[in-house]
């Protein structure tokens, strides 16, 4: 019977390293712009719709591995490998095989649009609002809001 231990000291081996063993920051950011580079080299060699939903994640012995956004993604990346390992052997990356692993994307964060100002009518609207409110903080907040109503508007009209 296997002691527990054997397994336990794997599983920590395989997990996140020390700083201290991951080495300098100068060699960090080499291999970060080395594998960036190679992530630019091995996808634009693949079909467009595909080339969006997948991202080259790392170089692990002998093997590329991807990033897919679903099982679908995954499997027509399979299917690529071929000509995938023959654009690592042109570019000069010795790799014989391909994985693949489903991670979905992080969510795009997006600005709210700042470039269109509340216009002055906006503003009179929830002055008028402000007053109609009883809540005395809920009024205050309308009011402030009509003020940057009024503030954007004059600087995108060059008035004060």
């Amino acid at each position: 019977m296997q002691h527990p231990s054997p397994a336990i000291s794997r599983r920590i081996g395989n997990g996140p390293k020390s700083l201290v063993e991951c080495g300098s920051f100068a060699t960090l950011a080499r291999k970060a712009g080395a594998l960036e580079a190679l992530d630019r080299a091995l996808r634009q060699t693949l079909p467009s719709p595909l080339r969006e939903q997948v991202r080259f994640a790392d170089l692990r012995n002998d093997r590329l591995v991807f990033l897919a956004s679903s099982p679908a993604w995954a499997s027509r990346l399979r299917l690529m490998q071929t000509q995938i390992l023959a654009t690592a052997r042109a570019i000069g990356t010795c790799a014989s095989s391909v994985t693949v692993k489903v991670a979905p994307q992080p969510p795009v964060a997006t600005e709210p649009d700042r470039s269109k100002p509340l216009s002055l009518a906006a503003a009179s609207h929830l002055r008028a609002a402000a007053a109609s409110i009883s809540d005395p903080e809920l009024r205050v907040l309308f009011l402030e809001l009509a003020s940057l109503a009024e503030t954007a508007d004059s600087g995108a009209d060059g008035a004060h």
